[in-house]
């Protein structure tokens, strides 16, 4: 895969939970969970299953940071 995003996690799907039209992905990143809402139909395009290796890629034209 080649993409141009630079905000790429890898990571493992540990739960694909369908609703009426939109999906909820659930990606393990190194212990955090970051999820994804995407159409049903991209679940199915992908065959996405837990267990699977994905990237979870992140669109933003601003990155920020905070501390506490």
């Amino acid at each position: 895969m080649q993409i141009s995003a630079r905000n790429r996690l890898k990571g493992k799907i540990v739960e694909v939970k369908k609703g009426a039209t939109t999906a909820h992905v659930k990606i393990d990143v190194g212990g955090q969970i970051v999820t994804a809402s995407i159409t049903n139909e991209s679940v199915d395009d992908l065959a996405l299953t837990a267990g699977q290796t994905a990237y979870a890629v992140i669109k933003a034209s601003d990155v920020m940071v905070a501390v506490d």
